[in-house]
């Protein structure tokens, strides 16, 4: 395909033209390759990194060929986390602005099952939903996969890798054999293989080239005494001072320890691995994407799917055997143009794993000397932000305007000093700068939100390991 812009591809002067107004002008190489392919009705394998903008590809090949009038499910998109698929309902809400009277409808675990039910009973055009709750609708005969005709499998390589294989296996048989199927996977390793001949159709595949901008990402890699592994990774923060940190670990216990030495050095800490419960995961992530804490300690299997728009660092306490995954750890910082910290440390056993690096990525590695590193600033870097969370939610019609009101007009604090809120069904979570934090909560709690009065607190970050 030689343009590069949606207005060559044969969609609707609506779609266009909603797409106009929210600024997407030239399509991403993703979006380049996939999207005539998937308008065309193909089966599509699509393998690209985090934040290629795989969702406005696969969202407006659902919205080409829906039906309006009609209330039945047409396009399924399954999403391995809570978090993911409401990032994706949320974005194909917006691409969906052209056309009046789309309903797109969210099923995840962690949210009472009644209220899905209900709103199933009236139709929905597109569902997004986990695998676990939506076996769960299949099994009660709640939802009717009948008329589907688009069905999405997003980030598949983490819900083969989270065990949902044989969920998939299940639900895929509850849709209709003629159907068009896009699986979008970070990696293509063997277990999607297997999953694709099984699940999709004669499907093209379309494959980026993983390699990042060396421009945008500056990388160095250290050799290391593996006993001393925590404190090297405490250096490396003291020295490049990033405010915001994720730092990949191979196993969950190494991610545990090295939580639990960072917090004794003075540092704000969090864990993220397969052992935490969909809430305080949620809560995990809430604090590390609103700069309430300084440093993400995970697991890939944890980390996959995660959308963080500014990421300073990258550090690789353990550096991992699979090249291409070094490449998709790496290239969650120095996106939207922003530069990128990658720093990798390797003990004399991983030095084999470190040449397949240099031989994936066509380059030389940069090798640095731990020792010559030296703090350049006083004490650990403070996260700039502080986490209050509010017992109210969707439930009870509280909006994010509703808090910048109370804070703003109602309490006198400035907008710069308020960040991201986060409103979920029962809880609100509102980043506030930290040196406001105790006054804001001061005068909460002595005045109301949409004139009630909610009970409050501070999250604590040192709750999760």
């Amino acid at each position: 395909m030689t343009s590069s812009t949606f207005s060559s591809l044969p969609l609707s002067p609506a779609l266009l033209e909603n797409l106009e107004r929210l600024e997407y002008r030239s399509m991403t190489p993703i979006q380049a390759q996939s999207l005539p392919l998937i308008l065309q009705g193909k089966d599509v394998i699509a393998q690209g990194k985090t934040g290629s903008g795989k969702t406005a590809a696969f969202g407006l090949g659902i919205l080409h060929t829906l039906k309006q009038a009609w209330f039945g499910t047409q396009a399924l998109v399954l999403c391995p986390t809570r978090e993911l698929a409401e990032q994706v309902a949320t974005e194909l809400r917006r691409l969906a602005r052209a056309a009046d009277n789309i309903k797109i409808l969210t099923l995840c675990g962690g949210a009472p099952i009644r209220p899905q039910i209900e709103s199933l009973q009236h139709g929905a055009h597109i569902i997004v939903a986990t695998p676990g709750r939506l076996l769960d609708h299949i099994e009660r005969a709640s939802v009717d996969l009948s008329g589907l005709k688009t069905l999405v499998l997003d980030e598949a390589d983490r819900m083969v890798d989270m065990g949902f294989y044989d969920d998939l296996v299940t639900i895929v048989k509850a849709c209709p054999i003629r159907r068009q199927t896009l699986l979008f996977s970070a990696t293509y390793p063997d277990n999607i293989r297997k999953a694709s001949a099984r699940f999709l159709n004669r499907p093209v595949e379309v494959r980026l080239e993983s390699v990042h901008d060396g421009s945008q990402i500056e990388q160095f890699f250290y050799e290391i005494n593996p006993a001393y592994r925590n404190a090297a990774v405490a250096k490396l923060l003291e020295h490049f001072r990033p405010t915001s940190t994720l730092a990949f670990c191979n196993t969950k216990a190494q991610v545990r320890e090295l939580v639990v030495d960072l917090r004794e050095r003075g540092f704000s800490a969090l864990a993220l691995h397969g052992d935490l419960e969909q809430r305080e995961r949620e809560d995990v992530l809430v604090q590390f994407t609103n700069q309430s804490c300084s440093v993400l300690v995970a697991t890939d299997v944890a980390a996959r799917g995660l959308d963080i728009q500014t990421l300073d660092a990258v550090i690789n306490v353990d550096i991992t055997p699979d090249a291409e995954v070094h490449i998709h750890r790496i290239g969650r910082t120095g996106r939207n143009d922003a530069k990128g910290l990658a720093l990798s440390l390797v003990a004399p056993a991983e030095m084999r794993w470190a040449a397949l690096i240099e031989a994936y990525q066509g380059k030389p590695i940069v090798w640095s000397k731990l020792d010559k590193l030296k703090p350049t600033g006083e004490g650990p870097v403070q996260a700039p932000m502080v986490t209050l969370c509010i017992q109210g939610g969707k439930k009870d019609k509280l909006r994010p305007g509703d808090l910048v009101g109370a804070l703003t007009k109602d309490a006198g604090f400035a907008f710069e000093q308020i960040g991201k809120i986060t409103v979920f069904e029962f809880v609100t979570f509102v980043a506030l700068n930290r040196h406001i934090a105790n006054d804001v909560f001061d005068k909460l709690s002595e005045g109301t939100i949409k004139g009630r009065r909610f009970r409050m607190r501070f999250m604590h970050n040192d709750l999760y390991l």
